[in-house]
């Protein structure tokens, strides 16, 4: 399976948008595309570099919001043409895309894509060597504490390493 999402660059000259497709098992970014509106060329162009750059499966799902760059007929037109299948999720909640959105605050967060940078060519540097970095260098506690790019390799199932902070359900509660 395949997450895509887009988020926001910011610059002094306004927000460009970074696209973003990655491997659900392994938590690799397998395309991206910088572009400087919402259409839906950015979307397409990630979408393209992550066919180009792996092998496709007819059993490949990409999931993504509903946004109208995921829904256009271009985008859902390359899909199917590349035998992918689509899933959206309900109602737009970001929960039901939450690794996507967790690769988005990665990002931002430990590799200072959300600073500010003086225009497009800077961000464009920035988020290279921010997902370089993020898909060879940054081990996943999802992915046996590989990085993603090794992960990607491996065949399996993986040991997880999170920590679960869910609170007890009312349900369990009451047999405690």
């Amino acid at each position: 399976m395949w997450v895509s999402d887009i988020t926001y660059i910011r610059t002094n000259k306004g927000f460009v948008y970074l696209s973003l497709i990655t491997d659900n098992y392994s938590k690799k970014v397998v395309g991206w595309c910088l572009w400087p509106n919402l259409t839906s060329t950015g979307a397409l162009n990630a979408l393209k570099m992550a066919v180009e750059c792996e092998s496709v499966s007819k059993e490949l799902i990409h999931h993504s919001d509903r946004g109208i760059q995921y829904c256009c007929n271009d985008y859902v037109n390359y899909l199917n043409g590349s035998n992918i299948n689509i899933s959206m999720t309900e109602n737009g909640d970001p929960y039901e895309n939450a690794v996507a959105e967790r690769i988005n605050g990665i990002l931002k967060d430990e590799y200072d894509l959300a600073e500010t940078f003086l225009d497009y060519n800077q961000a464009h540097e920035a988020v290279k060597s921010a997902i370089n970095k993020y898909n060879n260098k940054r081990p996943h506690r999802s992915c046996d504490m590989m990085p993603p790019a090794v992960a990607h390799l491996y065949k399996g199932q993986m040991k997880k390493h999170w920590k679960t902070k869910r609170k007890p359900s009312i349900d369990n509660l009451s047999e405690m």
